[in-house]
């Protein structure tokens, strides 16, 4: 359990999971935080992690706070959260042990004490079945989860905003230090998210103003001259406003030379204002700045990376990597009764992005030289403005009780695409070792290259009606509407391009007891042929790639909450791959069958005092099934080869000991299953096994030191990777064996 957690209440607060309410209290249980907290203390026994009658001061600081505050659920950080109320697999409210589908939700405070600094490592750590991938060009952001890889198959959301995908980039947000939670659904998500999320959808929920003073502060050093710094302030301004700030920034001299180091910057500041009892507004924004490590990879030398190019970086000295993201928000939620729920969410993302690198290394065994090629500049201008509206009704419909979602989403997306792809590059190569890295032509710089103005207009809705008073039907529906103009800025030539896209879901959830669950569920998606709002002129024909589900599972909560449990085995088919047409290298055609057939389960269990074990493991079968490609004029069959950055193996296991009073130590484990880096499934990158340490210490009453070694065994492992003609060319490395020390103190 966690120490720091014992600070501020004088008890491991990571044992609160069970003792937090299942549903906030509303406006007038606000007022009486004190009758809730002395019914949280009675809440303590088998499987709280806390004794019977534990004092209300064992919720700690941040918990208490969100009792004081309507509408609010907080996420637990113990446990896989099946009570906690969920937006992202429903818009009707439902815990995940109501949803027909498989949800992760992972508290922001689990995601910090784990010592996770980025989304992408908190979500392939902690979340079950999904992993990362992505080199800088895509913001580091890949997923991939169920036999699905890409921005475009696993959409990201912002407090449950779409983000739309620019030329196969997202780069926010990335920081955790503002997490609430992260919530991952698995599976088809069109029914409530609109096209590009067949393998499923990743939401960061964000930390909200509280109506309870609450200060948290982190200072961070580690090796290769890691430095960390973050602040979290909230609590009211006057009866009715209430604040929240959070500030962090990270620096590094990095692990990889030269041009190694990275620099980044998250502002996150929010006010909510408890206009009455019913009616609350936030309005927030968010700023992300990244200077990420301007590294694409390392050349492989007859098949491996030798130790003595491990660390080395071959882009040019004068390279840049920039990302600045702006979100700004204003919600308004209105509960006018009991039974009817009104929310909306208006809101402006602008993106500025800019590269210039050479991405692409590859290893000459007749000169002994590292060849390098890709000299590239980009700039991304993006603007995505737009409104999301949905109803709540709880009713009786004949005679059965049943509730109902309803709403529309509608937005306008700007795109500038400006880059040098004219540019009549000349490759250069350098020495593995001993080299001087050069720099970027002049001649090569960027230029106006085409924008982009997207509209889309959506419907949706959903409805859970109970047949008995444990079998419930759920279904949903939504519809999409959305139109491109594209204008090549070089040439004038402009082209449009409108789509049609219909999702849908049908669910039977069955609860033979208040703490299980058994369900069936059939749903249906589409995904865009490359990202939507930048769609070429060269796939403007092709209609969307659609896709079906079905999904068996079964939830629960066993021996008072101490064990959490789920599990669930599906099949995913998607239709309408693009391919080359064979004989005719430059043209493409809409054919072909992917799928992938897999099983899932999930556990978190306190097996004795002290002690606290978090797992998953996901094992599936994935593979084209009818995808042909040109290669030399020559028509070749992929059937049955594993998609590319798709493993077909993943695992997590965290393990927590108290093994004394105010000492904490944890260890993670994480397993990825080896991938392919080619549609042949000849350039093989090997799975991998990481190891991560942690060791927590309550100084004092408010205060926590942390020591984390990530990366023990210092594995070399690689993250992404690219092939020429079936042979991987460069690999991609994760991070090094490296060691942090953190001081966090609360007040």
């Amino acid at each position: 359990m966690s120490p720091f957690y014992r600070h501020v209440c004088g008890r491991s607060l990571l044992s609160v999971a069970a003792a937090l309410p299942l549903a906030m209290p509303g406006p007038a249980q606000a007022q009486e935080p004190s009758a809730q907290l002395e019914e949280i203390a009675v809440q303590g026994g088998p499987g709280t992690g806390l004794p019977p009658n534990a004092p209300a001061e064992a919720i700690g600081a941040e918990a208490a706070a969100a009792l004081r505050t309507p509408s609010l659920s907080q996420a637990s950080p113990v446990g896989l959260n099946l009570r906690t109320p969920s937006r992202s697999a429903s818009r009707l409210g439902l815990t995940p042990l109501q949803t027909p589908a498989s949800l992760d939700i992972i508290s922001g405070e689990t995601i910090r004490l784990r010592g996770q600094t980025s989304v992408l490592e908190a979500v392939s750590q902690d979340g079950t079945g999904i992993t990362a991938f992505g080199s800088p060009g895509s913001g580091v952001g890949f997923f991939t989860a169920r036999g699905f890889a890409g921005q475009n198959s696993i959409q990201t959301l912002f407090d449950g905003t779409r983000l739309y995908v620019g030329a196969n980039t997202v780069t926010f947000p990335f920081d955790t230090w503002n997490v609430e939670r992260i919530e991952v659904l698995r599976g088809p998500a069109s029914v409530l998210y609109g096209d590009g999320a067949i393998g499923g959808i990743v939401n960061i929920v964000s930390k909200k103003p509280l109506f309870t003073p609450l200060n948290v502060a982190r200072f961070g050093l580690g090796e290769d001259g890691i430095a960390r710094a973050a602040v979290d302030s909230t609590g009211p301004i006057g009866e009715s406003l209430a604040y929240r700030l959070n500030v962090s920034g990270n620096r590094a001299d990095g692990w990889i030379t030269p041009e190694g180091d990275f620099r980044n910057l998250a502002v996150s500041g929010a006010l909510t204002l408890q206009a009455t009892p019913d009616l609350a507004f936030t309005l927030s924004h968010d700023l992300g700045y990244q200077e990420p490590t301007r590294y694409w990879g390392t050349p492989l030398v007859n098949g491996r990376i030798p130790d003595s190019i491990r660390f080395n970086n071959y882009n040019v000295r004068d390279s840049k990597i920039a990302w600045t993201d702006n979100w700004t928000q204003l919600r308004t939620e209105w509960h006018p009764s009991a039974d009817v729920s009104v929310r909306n969410t208006a809101y402006r993302l602008q993106s500025r992005r800019h590269w210039r690198d050479v991405e692409q290394y590859r290893f000459n065994p007749a000169t002994g030289l590292v060849d390098r090629s890709d000299y590239l500049e980009i700039y991304h201008s993006q603007e995505q403005i737009g409104n999301r509206f949905d109803a709540t009704f709880r009713h009786s419909l004949f005679g059965f009780a049943n509730t109902v979602s309803a709403g529309f989403d509608v937005n306008h997306v700007s795109f500038r695409h400006t880059n040098n792809f004219t540019f009549s590059e000349t490759p250069t190569s350098v020495p593995l070792n001993g080299y001087d890295p050069g720099f970027f032509p002049p001649e090569g710089r960027a230029s106006p290259a085409y924008a982009t103005r997207t509209n889309q207009a959506s419907v949706f809705a959903e409805d859970r009606l109970f047949l008995t008073d444990r079998l419930s039907f759920l279904t949903g529906v939504r519809f999409d509407a959305p139109n491109l103009t594209r204008q090549d800025l070089r040439s004038g030539a402009t082209f449009e391009r409108s789509f049609r896209a219909l999702g849908y879901r049908f669910a039977l959830l069955y609860e033979p007891t208040p703490d299980t669950s058994l369900y069936v569920q059939y749903a249906t998606a589409t995904d865009p042929v490359n990202s939507l709002i930048t769609l070429s002129q060269s796939l403007a024909g092709f209609e969307l790639s659609t896709g079906r589900q079905v999904e068996v599972g079964a939830k629960g909560l066993a021996f008072g909450g101490a064990v959490e449990w789920t599990l669930a085995g599906y099949r995913i088919v998607k239709d309408n791959l693009i391919s080359a047409v064979p004989g005719q290298p430059t043209v493409s055609t809409q054919v072909g069958q992917q799928s992938s057939l897999g099983a899932e389960a999930a556990l978190s269990w306190l097996p004795a005092p002290g002690w606290r074990i978090d797992a998953n493991l996901a094992l599936l079968h994935a593979q084209y099934d009818d995808f042909t490609q040109n290669v030399g004029g020559v028509a070749v069959s992929y059937a049955g080869n594993q998609p590319i950055n798709v493993p077909e193996q993943v695992a997590n296991l965290w393990v927590n000991w108290a093994f004394a009073r105010d000492w904490e130590g944890r260890v993670g484990l994480q397993h990825v299953g080896e991938v392919f880096s080619d549609f042949g499934n000849t350039a093989r990158r090997p799975g991998y096994t990481l190891v991560n340490l942690g060791l927590d210490h309550q100084v004092t009453a408010g205060s926590r030191l942390s020591l984390r070694v990530f990366n023990l065994f210092d594995k070399v492992y690689a993250v992404d990777g690219s092939a020429v003609n079936g042979l991987g060319t460069a690999w991609l490395l994760g991070r090094p064996r490296s060691l942090e020390v953190a001081y966090t103190i609360a007040w």
